[in-house]
């Protein structure tokens, strides 16, 4: 069983990546929330890694953190949540607000992760509700307060001007630390500069 890689970067693709370890290309699925943390093809990069045994194929998941192979892993264990699915979510999502969403049983913003339905929201929630908090704790995150009102606009704003939403979310969080209590322009102007980095 394969649980971590280390090596160079030698494709990059949404979703997708080939990571050459000493000569072998491993092909690995990944979420866009890894996939933006990545370098450029040629990178020396880790990966957490779950590997999936199935009768036809032997897949590959990669994960930046030890959080998101968590949730992956529990996300898969629930009926009718395939790796495709998790990969979903957790493209849509990031993990501190999956965390949240779950905890206060926000269907609406889990059903606005393209491919996930309310039927499959639900399920989400009441699989993970009791196990969540435990996973939240070994990874060291803390459950964040509501985010203010600042913060949703920037980020509704990101994503209109074209931004993937786990991107958008990282920078309007961080634009949020930056400028706390800051008015709506000032905080845009900051996620932007995030953007930029």
């Amino acid at each position: 069983m394969i649980a971590q890689l280390r090596g160079r970067l030698l494709e990059k693709q949404p979703h997708r990546l080939v990571v050459d370890v000493n000569g072998v290309g491993y092909d690995v699925a990944v979420p866009l929330s890894t996939f933006y943390g990545l370098g450029e093809p040629g990178a020396e990069i880790a990966l957490r890694i779950h590997t999936h045994v199935r009768e036809d194929a032997l897949a590959l998941y990669g994960f930046a953190t030890r959080i998101e192979l968590d949730l992956f892993e529990r996300l898969i264990a629930i009926s009718g949540i395939g790796p495709k699915v998790a990969l979903a979510v957790l493209s849509g999502i990031e993990p501190a607000e999956l965390v949240r969403a779950v905890e206060r049983a926000d269907l609406a913003r889990l059903t606005a992760i393209p491919g996930v339905g309310k039927k499959t929201s639900e399920r989400i929630v009441l699989e993970l509700k009791d196990r969540l908090p435990r996973v939240a704790l070994a990874a060291g995150l803390e459950t964040a307060p509501e985010p203010p009102a600042v913060r949703d606009d920037v980020l509704s704003a990101l994503i209109n001007l074209g931004y993937h939403r786990p991107l958008a979310e990282k920078a309007a969080d961080a634009a949020a630390r930056t400028t706390p209590g800051g008015d709506f322009e000032r905080t845009l102007k900051q996620a932007l500069r995030e953007l930029a980095k």
